[in-house]
């Protein structure tokens, strides 16, 4: 709630969050997304307070973080988990004695943390790779290896802090939905790939210069992102298109079984008058097919007018676009 962050530099103040408030559900996938600079890292930290900040409060499961003695403190971090990108192993330790660390540090038996261990390895499909060093594993392990450790600790929140980017692959997307569903934990997850977003958040906040500019589903954001900055985000995937324009461009959107009608070839027939289509693309968002398509249309004002309205009338998602949207 009015969350504030500042730091003080030798060039002046940097306000890395200014008054961002949100809330997440219990049991819900919540994406944080920002270009570099946002102020996505700083704000996670926040969430388990350690960044303390310079004004507002966290609430989690109702108390106030920010009230509570170091005690009180530590004793509810024990409940929120953390992942990262770089995984933060310990090279000396193979994956199961890095995964019986923390169950070491809260005083569990040796043999009781060595059995739960070798269970969350199942779970993150490591098993087989208990005695083996970091070293010796892939990226993509050493990543399982780190949310095993963490499961360890029996979280109910899980923040992951750009933890589904760089090696990452499909499938530690997969696993940590799997974790959420299985688990009930709730899962927060910082990033600035939207793919990764569409992939398995429930709901998302955009961030811009640590400021909190449009927050809602991912269907919606995907559909009709309302600012400039969730604009950027959405259309960032277009990495094979170097430039695209034209007089009258639109962007469409279109879900569920209007991604296999031939809408475009009906309006193409209905107004006698070619279409060029830009851009194209299909994804699953939520286990839908959710797809959009950049359209080119005529110059003559009356008939694009028409084409538009025509699409907006079979329930498309339709927005006009800048000239160069490159």
């Amino acid at each position: 709630e009015n969350l504030c962050k500042s730091f003080s530099t030798k060039n002046g103040t940097v306000e890395a969050a200014r008054n961002i408030s949100f809330s997440i559900e219990k049991g819900e996938i919540f994406g944080i997304i920002g270009l570099s600079g946002a102020g996505k890292s700083t704000l996670v930290r926040c969430l388990n307070l350690l960044e303390r900040p310079t004004s507002g409060t966290v609430r989690v499961n109702g108390k106030n973080l920010t009230k509570l003695s170091e005690k009180e403190l530590r004793k509810e971090r024990q409940n929120i988990g953390m992942i990262f990108q770089h995984f933060y192993l310990l090279m000396q330790r193979t994956a199961l004695d890095n995964v019986c660390f923390p169950m070491e540090i809260a005083g569990i038996s040796k043999k009781e943390a060595r059995k739960k261990a070798l269970e969350y390895l199942k779970v993150v499909g490591l098993e087989e790779k208990a005695l083996s060093y970091p070293s010796q594993l892939s990226g993509g392990q050493k990543q399982r290896v780190a949310i095993a450790r963490v499961l360890a600790s029996d979280p109910k929140i899980l923040l992951c802090d750009e933890a589904t980017s760089a090696q990452t692959t499909k499938a530690i997307l997969e696993l940590i939905k799997e974790i959420n569903r299985d688990y009930g934990i709730t899962v927060v997850v910082i990033t600035h790939e939207m793919s990764v977003v569409q992939e398995i958040c429930n709901r998302v906040a955009v961030l811009e210069s640590g400021t909190l500019v449009e927050s809602g589903t991912v269907e919606e954001l995907f559909r009709s992102p309302k600012t400039e900055a969730a604009r950027r985000l959405v259309f960032s995937g277009r990495t094979q298109i170097q430039k695209m324009e034209g007089k009258r461009l639109v962007r469409v959107t279109f879900r569920d079984k209007s991604s296999f009608e031939p809408v475009i070839a009906n309006l193409v027939l209905t107004y006698r008058t070619p279409v060029n289509i830009l851009y194209a693309d299909t994804k699953n968002i939520g286990g839908a097919a959710e797809g959009e398509m950049i359209l080119q249309l005529p110059e003559i004002e009356e008939v694009a007018d028409k084409m538009i309205q025509y699409l907006k009338d079979t329930n498309m998602g339709v927005e006009e676009l800048k000239s160069d949207v490159g």
